[in-house]
């Protein structure tokens, strides 16, 4: 792939100039890629999209500034433009990190500090083709979200908080249909503590059946935000 006409349109987000310029140099290179760079901004990211075409964005996560700011950046311009895959470069990573960025809508994870440029050019193109970019350990963490227990924030007309973390899950549960057996053996608990959970979120709601719980759920739940995990399991909070 050395054509132009061929080449994979690289489009680089970046909030620091100095980053970006030294990515975008040395992709440059290369001549399967042709290389637009832009700050991590919505209008400037949509104006390079449409006038680049871009096939890849690769967000270059300064760690200087306000992570979740960048992070929320990124989900924003990915329910933008879906369609493109994105690729999160990062210094180094951890569980929430890996966890918000395939929530924020990262297609893939690449480690800058520990890899060469022949591999991010890999990288650029297997996503390209609509293939994920994770070692193990990344991919293990996002298998671990996957088996958590959900949650759903119950919020009040005035936003505040009505449950603890433990309620909120019970909420999320039997929004989904379990029943209390069932809710109890995802929870690890006994029928009984969840009904005592019932109990007082019917109490603290002001209702007094699950299908009112259920319709409240949908009225008063609050989509948990990229940038913000789900409780833990452990949670001892009754």
């Amino acid at each position: 792939m050395t054509a132009t006409s061929s080449a994979i349109g690289v489009l680089i987000a970046d909030s620091s100039r100095m980053q970006a310029e030294l990515l975008t140099s040395a992709l440059r290179r290369r001549s399967e890629f042709r290389v637009f760079t832009g700050p991590i901004e919505e209008i400037s990211i949509a104006q390079a999209v449409s006038s680049t075409h871009a096939r890849v964005m690769l967000f270059s996560l300064n760690h200087s500034a306000n992570v979740a700011s960048q992070m929320i950046a990124m989900r924003h311009i990915h329910l933008s433009f879906p369609e493109i895959p994105k690729v999160l470069l990062v210094e180094s990573y951890n569980r929430e990190l890996v966890v918000n960025a395939f929530r924020c809508g990262a297609r893939g994870i690449f480690c800058v500090s520990d890899a060469h440029l022949r591999l991010l050019c890999r990288c650029i193109q297997r996503v390209a083709e609509g293939q994920i970019w994770a070692n193990s350990e990344q991919m293990g963490f996002l298998l671990d979200v996957v088996s958590e227990v959900p949650t759903l924030r119950v919020l009040n007309s005035r936003g505040a908080k009505l449950l603890t973390p433990r309620e909120e899950q019970v909420v999320a549960l039997v929004a989904e249909g379990l029943s209390n057996r069932d809710a109890a053996r995802e929870l690890k608990l006994s029928e009984h503590t969840i009904k005592k959970y019932l109990f007082r979120i019917f109490d603290k709601l002001g209702i007094s059946s699950r299908v009112e719980l259920v319709l409240y759920a949908v009225n008063h739940g609050v989509p948990l935000g990229a940038e913000w995990l789900a409780a833990a399991n452990s949670s001892p909070e009754g």
